[in-house]
């Protein structure tokens, strides 16, 4: 049995320069979908050719290419932060909110690749 309970949802973080030209570009070159952009953030979504998976671009002035994270979409990040912590799990500072929007939080693997999970706020609890 696992620590935490993850939803049907996985979003793929990648880091790009600009997220309006990418998501332009993965439109027409993968038929992917812009769920939404979000200036404030830096961050845009697109919907994949499948369900459940998402593309995120994160916009960076110097991306590293390959560094893809995966993000876990979950429905109670405090529990499931409280438990990974308490199992010896590390995490990438503390959980970040955009009010009304998400919750993040930054965790690694024991080989020290990152991994995320994202509470979805728009939707009542």
């Amino acid at each position: 049995m696992s620590l935490v309970s993850l939803e049907n949802t996985i979003t793929l973080a990648i880091s790009v320069r600009d997220r309006h030209v990418s998501a332009e570009w993965y439109t027409a070159m993968l038929g992917f979908e812009l769920v939404h952009h979000i200036d404030e953030a830096g961050w845009s979504e697109m919907k994949t050719k499948t369900a459940g998976v998402t593309l995120g671009l994160g916009e960076q002035a110097k991306p590293t290419p390959g560094n893809t994270v995966p993000v876990f979409g979950i429905g109670d990040i405090e529990s499931a932060r409280s438990s990974l912590e308490a199992a010896g799990v590390r995490f990438d500072g503390a959980t970040q909110t955009i009010e009304g929007m998400v919750s993040t939080a930054t965790f690694y693997d024991p080989d020290g690749n990152a991994m995320m999970f994202a509470q979805d706020l728009t939707v009542p609890a």
